[in-house]
């Protein structure tokens, strides 16, 4: 349920009302916008006679979100998230480009790449250091080598670090090492992981599944804000369907869609989308002419003898072209790019 206050009302009313609404056993989030303020009401709220609450005079109106996520509910929360990373904001006017290898390879490796695509415009550096494989028998990452490099290569660039958790227990350590904490596709229904996500106050960036609906990919990021950390970042990275051409099918159309009933921002993941190099800048510029807030595009020096995903991964060249066409597109769709 949303309460809507009229201009104006004094903070004295919206919080006595807001006390008032506590009392019946909801939780109570207060959120002001541009234009209003707004009482979000979380929990069982069948009891609450939202003709009283319209009755009182401060009150524009009063309604029921029907939709099962409510934090990540452009109804609750009007205006668009902004998440802050350094000196990045992700769903303002800038649009962000995070880049880097599918893995970290080597100090030289990971060090190269990110002084190329910083110097192309990039503001993040990728790179995972665990790597959840199909098969047992694939190259896993460095897993914590892997995140000392990264920091080696943060160090040498400036560049925050934007990489893979896969287990609660490594929590600690990448809250203390890394920028941003990307969950995979394959632990985006994790629950308990992302309980424990929402206990901290870190930008998690939340790849939609392999299957998964739009709604399922919410409610997803519903757990994470409901435990209190507001910094969600979603990625939509294709989706399995019957079509074997590509990796996966992208799915442009949820960016608009989730725009439209959300207010979280949206990035697109062109690589996996397609796990074809070829295509990547095509769907790059797509990606932001349907409004993306930003691109995470792997990016190797040596694809052919990569260790993981190196035929969708294009070379630093290729991404500094990529990047040079976005800066054309941008000013079009309102957008720019550092």
């Amino acid at each position: 349920m949303i309460v809507i206050f009229k201009n104006n009302t004094p903070n004295e009313a919206i919080e006595e009302l807001s006390c008032a609404v506590e009392s019946m056993g909801v939780q109570v989030n207060k959120v002001v916008g541009s234009d209003a303020t707004i009482l979000g009401l979380v929990g069982d709220t069948s009891n609450i006679d939202m003709k009283k609450i319209e009755a009182d005079d401060n009150v524009e109106r009063v309604m029921r979100v029907s939709e099962p996520y409510k934090k990540a509910n452009r109804k609750f929360h009007p205006d668009s998230t902004v998440v802050k990373v350094g000196d990045t904001s992700i769903g303002g006017k800038e649009i962000a480009l995070i880049a880097g290898p599918c893995s970290v390879e080597s100090r030289e490796q990971i060090t190269d790449v990110a002084k190329a695509i910083k110097a192309s415009g990039a503001t993040m550096l990728r790179g995972g250091a665990f790597k959840p494989r199909t098969s047992p028998y694939a190259f896993q990452g460095l897993k914590y080598e892997g995140l000392d490099l990264l920091k080696e290569a943060k160090a040498a660039t400036g560049l925050p670090i934007v990489t893979e958790l896969m287990s609660p227990y490594d929590l600690d350590r990448f809250v203390q090492d890394v920028d941003v904490i990307q969950i995979g596709a394959r632990n985006m229904q994790n629950f308990e992981l992302l309980k424990q996500l929402g206990k901290i106050d870190k930008p998690i960036l939340l790849k939609r599944g392999l299957s998964a609906t739009i709604e399922e990919w919410l409610m997803s990021a519903e757990y994470i804000l409901s435990g209190g950390n507001g910094n969600v970042i979603l990625c939509e990275r294709g989706v399995r369907t019957f079509e074997t051409y590509t990796r996966n099918t992208l799915d442009l159309s949820a960016i608009v869609a989730v725009k439209q009933v959300s207010h979280l921002p949206v990035i697109v993941d062109p690589s996996h989308a397609t796990g074809k190099a070829w295509m990547v800048p095509a769907l790059a510029r797509a990606a932001i002419a349907v409004g993306a807030d930003g691109l995470i595009i792997e990016v190797h020096n040596d694809p052919i003898h990569a260790l993981c995903d190196g035929n969708q991964s294009i070379k630093p060249e290729q991404f500094d072209a990529v990047v040079k066409d976005l800066r054309n597109i941008a000013p079009v769709v309102g957008r720019s790019i550092r």
